[in-house]
């Protein structure tokens, strides 16, 4: 061999060690610190196991990905983090973020720089109401969780109760930031629309440390069906001072956030006992609808030492896999690429771990989503509906 060749020949195996090598970043922009610093991470998680997956299959398009985290900690802070991802880091695309308030501010600097921006957990509506040609959103929506959230009270609650759906006296609270807001919404229309008789709709900030008026409003009103959308702290706040003021209702219908929380149930103990939630699909679940979701919860395990803390990781991971895996079937990474490359994704419902499936439609929001009803029983969070996902009946009235 002469020098040349030896050369050339050095030369083209150190660019294919090159190659095997290389990486493509990726944003993962979420609430790592501050009061919602608990699901943001929990969140995260899910994206992260997505990634461990995909690299050890070989990556995408050849390239091994790179997750570079960013810290919104509140919505300047997310705008903040989404232009340095962007401008600093070279990141292709951002996944995120879990809070609705942070996503909107993000996405919005994602948009004006052209880059890709994948919601993969906040539910608000106005997250995907905007005409934003980068935005897009895998999970279910607000308006799927006031929706599922009625639909419950007239298929489950009312007859458990061995009452009219009428008859029930119905108070929403709720966070005020666009999450909460967002899902009071739905629920007050469409309890109104099939005659429901909704006697209060009170908004109030996720950061309040007293909500004693609130709970002496409701009792004076006789309401006996309370649904908050939440974050813990304030699911924690309602539930103990409830207890205090001694209001029962029949029914607690948490919105997700809190309610789906272990960290919440161990807070507050007994008093979780047969609360409802309508969430992101959780784990005790029918796996005949969630197929993959046992292989999750090994690779959890294995990878934190832990079980889910709820199922925010499931939902992101189920998210990721499908935005990701479809990039890898496109052709580049160039912003117009990936999006040409994600609006083929097209997974039909029951072939993932959370049991829906991925389609993009109008405003580029997943039209497969979905969300199911859980209830709090001998402190765990089992699925209960619908029925062909459900593990355990509904407990009410008893």
């Amino acid at each position: 061999m002469t020098l040349k060749t030896l050369l050339t020949a050095t030369a083209v195996s150190a660019l294919v060690a090159g190659a095997a090598q290389a990486e493509v970043k990726f944003g993962a922009l979420y609430p790592f610190s501050g009061g919602l610093a608990l699901l943001g991470e929990e969140s995260f998680r899910g994206v992260e196991l997505a990634v461990d997956e995909i690299n050890a299959a070989g990556g995408i398009q050849g390239e091994q990905i790179e997750l570079v985290r960013g810290d919104a900690v509140d919505n300047n802070q997310a705008i903040g983090e989404a232009r340095r991802l962007i401008s600093r880091e070279d990141v292709k695309a951002i996944l995120g973020t879990y809070s609705s308030s942070r996503s909107i501010a993000a996405s919005q600097v994602a948009e004006l720089s052209g880059i890709p921006y994948f919601e993969l957990g906040a539910v608000a509506d106005e997250v995907t109401g905007r005409d934003l040609q980068y935005l897009f959103r895998t999970n279910p929506t607000a308006e799927t969780m006031g929706i599922m959230t009625i639909d419950m009270i007239l298929d489950e609650i009312a007859p458990g109760l061995g009452v009219e759906a009428s008859d029930l006296v119905i108070g929403v609270i709720h966070e005020d930031s666009a999450y909460g807001t967002s899902v009071a919404g739905h629920q007050e229309e469409y309890g109104a629309e099939k005659g429901l008789n909704i006697v209060t709709v009170q908004g109030y900030p996720s950061s309040t440390v007293d909500m004693s008026s609130l709970v002496l409003d409701l009792k004076d009103r006789s309401v006996n069906i309370v649904l908050q959308t939440s974050y813990q702290n304030d699911s924690v706040l309602f539930l103990n001072q409830s207890a205090e003021a001694g209001f029962e209702p029949d029914a607690i219908i948490g919105g997700g956030g809190g309610y789906s929380l272990t960290a919440t149930e161990e807070a507050v103990g007994a008093l979780m006992e047969g609360v409802l939630d309508v969430d992101f699909t959780q784990y005790a679940v029918n796996t005949e609808f969630t197929p993959g979701l046992e292989d999750f919860l090994v690779a959890y395990q294995n990878k934190y030492g832990e079980e889910p803390r709820s199922g925010h990781s499931l939902n992101n991971y189920v998210g990721a896999m499908a935005v990701l895996e479809g990039i890898g079937a496109g052709e580049g990474f160039e912003p117009d690429q990936i999006v040409a490359a994600v609006k083929a994704i097209d997974i039909p419902a029951g072939e993932t771990a959370a049991g829906y499936g991925v389609h993009f439609g109008d405003q580029n929001q997943n039209d497969r989503a979905m969300m199911m009803g859980m209830q709090w029983q001998g402190g765990k969070l089992v699925t209960v509906y619908p029925r062909d996902a459900a593990v355990a009946e509904f407990q009410i009235g008893d």
